[in-house]
């Protein structure tokens, strides 16, 4: 199995408005995937960087996709599904233009039934009583495993996996327990007292129990229109690795990802089995302020100011989250359980919410090393943005600030670490740019059959002419690579860190599928599509697509044995090259730093 770091490399400069034309629809609640399904269709043919034809080709690599990303693990199907959905194989792209959903129903009838047979399959094998003592073989990795033969077949393969996860928690505990009885009686957890293999075993069980009887809950509340999803994003992921469908409830938590901001209580939560359990209050928000709710409570049901309360229980964490954010000013009353079995109602005003672990910070550095002065450090966990608020936070002036602060502690060198950057705002990286040069290009944006468009910095000001390194990793992506792309252009600053950045030179904006259907509120909202519309290439003509940056200096890490990156992924755009721009800068030049050379020599 390809080793795979899940993260999110748009550079959304601001919602993308798709006003060429509009299609008027007559619609009811039961067409509503038709809407999302043609509207998106439509968005991809006329906006997507790279358009495709929708024939049978299309058609095999959709089949293939969806099925790999419907049942990933292989635990649900069995080889006479496939068969059965094979035949649609050469037939989805007829599907697609014809809105038909044949296939998919098909799918989701079989996958449910699947899922079905596999809680049976797990319940039994937990009251088996297994032999221990035989040797046998368990296939983990969802990549190299067939699917069942039959349902005999699917059966044993459930059992082992049943027995797999006893013997796992079972050693595990075990282990602990050789620990604690390695230390000396006055050193071990308090009440700590040996138990038996038997008991170690039973409680073995009863974990696992316990977690699949969870899992199978959330996937029985699984509801058709986020299989619906799981379709949709499997159509955009043949476009490009960086095209997705998102519901609405999932735009909303991307915005929220890139504000950094929110309208709501300010209370983080997860599913826990059919409930919704408190996980984190935030400090400072509405939830924090009115004091009672906890983490570890229990959301039982959510009222709308003295409206009726809605039961939560068996909704996924998506549907309980729309139900308790809301607008500022507006009341949300709780019904919770607490850790001791009672309930109370709390009643807490909306507000905004801010999460400032995202947000850009400074620290300087004390680095006593003869004829190195005061370092200042800034750490950019991504490019965020508010698109929504002319007031809302904005990396590139955040980052101005904290280059400011440092200045006033008279740093005469920054370190920008970018380690783990999945990018953001393609405004904010241009802006921040142009923190460290006088003004000039930034970077070349090029849509599909258009010329390119040179981003440039206009504002002559230099904020900051010290010495300046940019920090990068694997993780490093998009309005990441741009930036160190282009100060490495420049020769302005050192760039540090893996063998590689990422590679991810695509742009996408949103596409609300609303704005492309006339009237029709009774199925909307529709949800977005996050949709790869240009490439960008550096100044010097070249593309980060798929290549990344190189760092000037290459330092090891955890990662450097393993391949990573937008290579890895399927249907990646290709790596292409435009004419450069002219650039010059005459703030800094680090070829004409001696210390550079004297620090690539130590290094290597």
């Amino acid at each position: 199995m390809r080793f795979k770091r899940s993260l999110y490399f748009a550079i959304p400069c601001f919602l993308f408005f798709v006003g060429a034309s509009f299609t008027v629809y007559q619609a009811s609640e039961v067409e509503k995937d038709t809407l999302r399904l043609k509207t998106m269709m439509d968005g991809f043919k006329n906006y997507h960087f790279n358009p495709l034809e929708i024939n049978d080709n299309f058609s095999e690599k959709l089949f293939s996709l969806y099925m790999d990303r419907l049942d990933n693990g292989k635990r649900f199907l069995v080889q006479d599904d496939i068969t059965q959905l094979s035949k649609y194989k050469a037939k989805l792209d007829e599907n697609i233009t014809e809105i038909n959903y044949d296939f998919f129903d098909m799918s989701v009838l079989l996958y449910e039934a699947g899922i079905q047979r596999a809680k049976s399959y797990y319940n039994e094998a937990l009251v088996k009583d297994f032999d221990y003592t035989i040797e046998e073989t368990l296939e983990l990795d969802g990549d190299k495993r067939e699917y069942s033969k039959n349902y005999d077949d699917q059966k044993l393969r459930w059992e082992k996996l049943i027995k797999y996860e006893i013997l796992n928690r079972y050693n595990s505990s075990l282990e602990k327990q050789k620990e604690e009885l390695a230390k000396p009686k006055d050193e071990r957890k308090e009440n700590f007292e040996e138990k038996s293999n038997d008991y170690w075993l039973g409680e073995a069980r009863s974990d696992v129990k316990k977690v699949f009887d969870k899992w199978f809950s959330r996937m029985e509340n699984t509801k058709r229109s986020d299989r619906m999803d799981v379709y949709l994003n499997a159509i955009a992921g043949l476009y490009d690795p960086h095209t997705n469908y998102y519901a609405p409830i999932e735009k909303q938590n991307f915005d929220i990802s890139m504000s950094g901001k929110l309208e709501g209580i300010g209370a983080r939560l997860q599913s826990d089995g059919e409930e919704t359990k408190v996980t984190e209050i935030i400090t400072g928000g509405p939830a924090w302020k009115e004091g009672s709710l906890k983490p570890n409570d229990i959301i039982i049901k959510v009222a709308q100011g003295n409206e009726e309360p809605v039961d939560l229980n068996g909704m996924n964490i998506n549907e309980v989250v729309s139900y308790i954010r809301g607008k500022k000013g507006t009341e949300v009353r709780l019904t919770v359980k607490t850790d001791d079995g009672t309930e109370r109602i709390i009643p807490i005003v909306r507000d905004i919410v801010i999460m400032d672990e995202g947000y850009a910070k400074s620290v300087t550095l004390d680095y006593e090393k003869e004829g190195v002065k005061n370092i200042g450090y800034i750490y950019l966990p991504r490019f965020y943005a508010d698109f929504k608020d002319k007031e809302g936070r904005q990396c590139a002036e955040d980052v101005a600030q904290e280059v400011l602060k440092l200045k006033n502690q008279n740093v005469e060198s920054i370190i920008l670490d970018l380690r783990d950057n999945g990018g953001g705002s393609l405004r904010d990286v241009v802006k921040m740019s142009g923190l460290f040069i006088e003004k000039g290009p930034i970077v070349q944006v090029k849509s599909r059959d258009r010329d390119p468009n040179i981003l440039e910095d206009e504002d002559k000001r230099v904020l900051f002419d010290g010495n300046l390194i940019v920090m990068v990793n694997q993780f490093s992506a998009s309005a990441s690579e741009i930036l160190a792309a282009a100060m490495q252009d420049y020769n302005r600053a050192v760039i540090i860190g893996s063998k590689s950045t990422f590679g991810k030179g695509t742009v996408q904006r949103f596409v609300n599928l609303d704005d492309m259907v006339w009237g029709q509120t009774e199925v909307k909202p529709l949800g977005s599509v996050k949709m790869t519309i240009q490439k960008f290439y550096r100044i010097d003509g070249g593309s980060t697509q798929l290549k990344g940056v190189v760092p000037d200096i290459i330092l090891p890490d955890t990662y450097q044995k393993i391949d990573l990156g937008e290579k890895e992924y399927d249907y990646a755009l290709e790596w292409t090259k435009i004419d450069p721009v002219k650039y010059s800068q005459n703030v800094r030049n680090v070829k004409n730093m001696d210390k550079l050379l004297i620090a690539k020599k130590e290094l290597n």
